[in-house]
């Protein structure tokens, strides 16, 4: 028979066991609370994105109500026809320079789809309408079909 050495170190199967279900257990509540927290972002900065450009299209319509755009093009109530519009920017009536006045950096990512694809809303449109009627942009929406903790539907934010 061999004696044990006292300075032996390593881990019993029994130790090894149950050092593996703490893990386990400690694993199986952080992956809710890691889904949790990244829904949570994803909520924010799909609030963030449709404020942002909300605010953007708001800017369009006061500026070409003062007429700083000249006349406004039929039909668009003074909205603008695109979100790339705002992106590009439109050229200002009183410039002699060709001078434009741009009212979006870049159109936002929509965190739940992950493209810069957004649903479009035209003033003549429903409420809740999920096809744009092409006049002007009014508002947009995510196209997400996903829905908050209220059940609500992320496109009817």
């Amino acid at each position: 028979m061999q004696r044990k050495r006292r300075n032996e170190r390593g881990l019993t199967l029994v130790e090894l066991i149950v050092a593996f279900s703490v893990m386990l257990i400690l694993t199986t509540m952080a992956v809710p609370l890691a889904r949790a927290r990244v829904a949570a972002e994803r909520r924010k900065e799909l609030m963030s994105a449709l404020r942002e450009m909300r605010s953007a299209i708001d800017r369009y319509k006061d500026n070409c109500d003062q007429a700083y755009f000249g006349p406004p093009k039929q039909g668009t109530d003074c909205y603008p026809e695109s979100l790339e519009q705002l992106v590009e920017g439109v050229k200002l009536a009183q410039s002699a320079d060709g001078k434009k006045m741009k009212f979006l950096r870049r159109i936002p990512l929509d965190p739940f789809t992950n493209n810069r694809e957004w649903g479009l809303r035209s003033d003549q449109d429903e409420n809740t309408s999920t096809s744009w009627g092409g006049q002007n942009v009014f508002d947009v929406y995510t196209k997400s079909q996903d829905k908050d903790a209220d059940g609500k539907p992320y496109s009817e934010w």
